[in-house]
């Protein structure tokens, strides 16, 4: 018998990969927590017990109440983006609580099924979650992290679970866990936590957000991520790589404090670009917008020297609720953004989204196709169901009487839906008038997006009946490519250097310069500085992007020459396939 004791086998370095949504690297021990949705048991209840278990339930919806109350107070004694994401979540959390669809479905289901009521509450916010996530926009599906964190907040008060907080972890820890939520993120100190990895959300979830504000390297999407890794454990989330390094090496380690400290640097000096003009080297000016939808964004934007609002999107007016947002209720809501841009152009929108992911309210009374992603959606919305255009438009010209303001309409496939809108805006305005309303005066400018094929190739015809136009790159890709980037069995398809994409991409360019209407670019390629020069030797004047990346695409932009950009970007449209265009995007000089 060997009395030698056991040495513990040294850790093997692992590396997971997920999606970066919030940039930055943070190294420290790892602290696993369940911030999940607590277990429920489910059980049968008598006939006579319905009544009470629907009061319980009822309790735990005003004990929630009350507590999201509290926090608000709280909230409001902070200050900066965090404090107003933090605001707009606990808003929409009271939201989602005051909604008679969530409360009025747990009851019925209580009464209908004779079930506890913690069940009742995980069946129902369960079935809003599946079909949240089933929207065919990433962005819209994400939205599902609000509907979880409301039913984890409920079954927490129904099971009496405690929520903890990480007020006593080690300097520098980093969070593991199955799902984080806002409320989480607001508890992260970043002066204590490092950062933070689960297992579920996305880049637009609200969670990936608040952590983009305060500051936090974050990697969301690894499947059974708390599962994988032991509290204590040493491990690098890379927030820009979508990487979690569990137990790294020595080598990996030091790299990795090395690449940090570079990183610190650089923050450092993009912070200062914020003051300066974006203008090529030979003096060509070059317009950054922000895409935004929450209120504290525009403040970022204002504070990342935004030149305007490229693309502000109105989906979030229509979600978690039974009904229609009033005309009233939208032009409060988008006054907000045009104040807070205080003068500078807000391009605003409107809604974006398939018929059959809408309030129940406008679903009753348009039919459902078998392929949202290629049906009634979006413009085509809008005009089978006048009463939903009219209010988007008629808040549109309200707010347009407080600032510049111009309204950009998805999906357009012909130059006759426009046209259509146009008609529409004016029986709108002649109300407004009559009615002693103040509206914008002229009228706002009415814009396209070019994001399928057909207006692509059609833009010159479209630039006839629009006053500026709007490449949406994501939906470009995606109807090019015929790829979901949302479906993870063909995501890695999904190629905005794709020949066939950047053809598109530069046809419609020059098709509206040939038209002399304006054009700028609001999606995902916008705001990746690796694209910055191919696009403004493509002809791109306008470039729109989340608020956190006007810095890079600045510098990227003071960087270039218009001759030699333009020079590149002709030899790359020559290239077979997006390989010897990533090569030839990539190359140093020309």
């Amino acid at each position: 018998m060997n009395d030698t004791p056991e040495t513990a086998a040294p850790a093997v370095e692992r590396v997971l990969e997920g999606l970066g949504v919030a940039p930055g690297i943070a190294i420290g021990p790892a602290h696993v927590v369940d911030t999940g949705r607590p277990r429920v048991r489910e059980y049968k209840i008598a006939a006579h017990a319905v009544a009470g278990e629907q009061q319980r339930f009822a309790d735990a919806v005003a004990g929630s109440v009350r507590q999201l109350r509290k926090l608000q107070v709280k909230a409001g004694k902070m200050s900066g983006a965090a404090a107003e994401e933090l605001g707009f979540l606990l808003e929409a959390s009271l939201q989602i609580l005051s909604s008679n669809r969530l409360t009025r479905r747990v009851k019925e289901r209580i009464a209908a099924d004779r079930i506890n009521a913690e069940a009742s509450v995980q069946a129902e916010v369960g079935h809003i979650e599946e079909e949240f996530a089933a929207i065919p926009d990433t962005y819209l599906a994400s939205r599902a992290q609000d509907i979880h964190e409301v039913g984890v907040r409920l079954i927490r008060r129904l099971t009496n679970v405690p929520y903890a907080g990480f007020g006593d972890l080690p300097k520098g820890s980093i969070i593991i866990a199955h799902a984080i939520t806002p409320a989480d993120t607001v508890l992260m100190n970043p002066a204590k936590i490092g950062g933070f990895a689960a297992a579920i959300g996305g880049p637009e979830s609200h969670s990936a957000i608040m952590a983009r504000s305060i500051g936090l390297p974050a990697v969301l999407g690894i499947p059974k991520l708390e599962e994988r890794v032991d509290s204590g454990t040493t491990v690098i989330i890379d927030g820009a790589l979508g990487r979690v390094i569990i137990a790294p090496s020595a080598q990996t380690l030091a790299e990795y404090a090395r690449a940090r400290r570079r990183l610190q640097r650089e923050t450092a000096l993009l912070s200062r670009m914020r003051t300066l003009r974006a203008v090529t080297l030979d003096g060509t000016k070059v317009m950054l917008q922000a895409n935004v939808e929450l209120p504290f964004e525009a403040e970022a934007a204002v504070r990342a020297g935004a030149d305007g609002i490229g693309l502000l999107r109105t989906e979030f007016l229509f979600m978690n609720r039974d009904d229609l947002p009033s005309e009233e209720e939208q032009f409060q809501s988008l006054k907000a953004f045009v104040v807070a841009m205080g003068g500078k152009p807000v391009t605003i929108r409107t809604l974006d989204v398939g018929g059959d992911k809408l309030a129940p309210a406008l679903r009753e009374k348009l039919p459902i196709g078998p392929n949202p992603a290629l049906g009634l959606r979006a413009i085509r919305l809008s005009l089978k169901y006048k009463p939903l255009l009219e209010a988007q438009l008629g808040a549109i010209l309200r707010v347009g009487a407080l600032g510049p303001v111009r309204i950009l309409l998805p999906m357009v496939g012909t130059p006759n839906e426009v046209v259509r809108v146009r008609a529409v805006l004016d029986r709108v305005a002649t109300r407004l008038r009559k009615s002693k309303v103040r509206i914008a005066d002229p009228l706002p400018p009415v814009g396209a997006m070019i994001e399928v094929p057909a207006a692509a190739l059609a833009v010159r015809s479209i630039a006839g009946a629009a006053d500026f136009l709007s490449l949406g790159t994501n939906d470009l890709t995606m109807y090019t490519l015929a790829i979901d980037r949302g479906d993870e069995h063909v995501a890695d398809l999904y190629d905005p250097l794709h020949p066939a994409v950047l053809q598109l991409i530069h046809h419609a360019i020059s098709g509206a310069a040939t038209a002399g209407v304006p054009i700028g670019l609001c999606g995902e390629m916008g705001g990746d500085p690796r694209y910055t020069q191919m696009l403004l030797g493509f002809g791109l004047r306008d470039l729109s992007m989340r608020a956190t990346g006007l810095a890079r695409v600045k510098q990227r932009v003071r960087a270039t020459d218009i001759e030699e950009a333009t020079r590149r970007s002709q030899r790359i449209l020559s290239q077979p396939d997006s390989a010897h265009i990533s090569k030839l995007l990539d190359a140093k000089g020309t």
